[in-house]
């Protein structure tokens, strides 16, 4: 089996800084971390290459800074990596972003599942997973909350739903996104770490996908940010400290002056 997971580095939520002539996210320098949700992609990959034999091979998008993520996924036990960098993939939407990662996918030749975590801190989108899966017009099925199996070239998954959850059958190869009740990401071990540090890390960039630049990062990117700003924190409020038939009729009466 060959299970390829999509992980990305995001920046710590403390230290987001934006771009005000781009309007996107500065990257190159800030502080970084894997995008938590793409841990439990990495783990349920590693799970099933222990439970169904085959290789794990983690790719992430970004500035050359992104490095720092594929070894920690090396650490973790991730098999092979590859780094997708170049200036002209800066500024991707997630349709640019997906049809990227598809080309890169698709260069390695073989996969069976790709796993992706539901979403990105820093965007929440959840449109990459499944836009990769339709730039390769593969099966794909999102919020992944249990693999029931993979075998005789099918996989059964459960979708968390609002009301309960669907069970999913699809031919593979396939693409899902996984949330993060279906395991717990282990810790990377000692020997982990070392090997990490001298692995080789493949490196692609827009010439070696064969990608024009002209549909990839900012240029190929259909979705256009007017403005992009960071919330204004409010700390005013009142506090009142009396009995609850009291409270109610002063909320009462704060939500009649609101409304007029």
């Amino acid at each position: 089996m060959e299970f390829i997971v999509c992980i990305k580095q995001v920046p710590d939520t403390t230290e987001i800084k934006i771009d005000p002539k781009t309007n996107t996210l500065i990257r190159e320098g800030v502080e970084s971390i894997i995008n938590p949700f793409d841990l439990y992609a990495i783990e349920e990959a590693l799970l099933l290459k222990e439970k169904y034999g085959g290789k794990v091979t983690a790719i992430s998008m970004g500035p050359p800074q992104v490095e720092s993520a594929l070894r920690e996924s090396l650490a973790l036990g991730v098999d092979e990596t590859i780094m997708l960098t170049d200036r002209r993939f800066a500024g991707a939407d997630t349709w640019a972003t997906s049809l990227t990662l598809a080309e890169a996918i698709r260069k390695t030749g073989n996969y069976n599942l790709i796993l992706f975590g539901q979403q990105a801190i820093d965007g929440d989108t959840a449109q990459v997973g499944p836009g990769v899966a339709t730039h390769l017009n593969i099966p794909q099925t999102c919020f992944v909350k249990s693999i029931e199996s993979l075998e005789n070239n099918k996989i059964i998954v459960q979708r968390l739903m609002e009301d309960g959850y669907d069970r999913i059958e699809m031919e593979i190869p396939a693409a899902i996104t996984v949330i993060k009740d279906i395991n717990t990401p282990r810790l990377p071990s000692l020997r982990g770490k070392r090997n990490a540090k001298k692995a080789e890390i493949t490196v692609w960039n827009a010439d070696d996908l064969k990608l024009d630049e002209n549909i990839i990062g900012l240029n190929g990117s259909p979705t256009q940010v007017i403005k992009i700003f960071s919330p204004e924190i409010r700390k005013e409020g009142e506090k009142y400290e009396l009995p609850p038939e009291e409270l109610v009729d002063i909320l009462i009466e704060k939500l009649k002056e609101l409304s007029k």
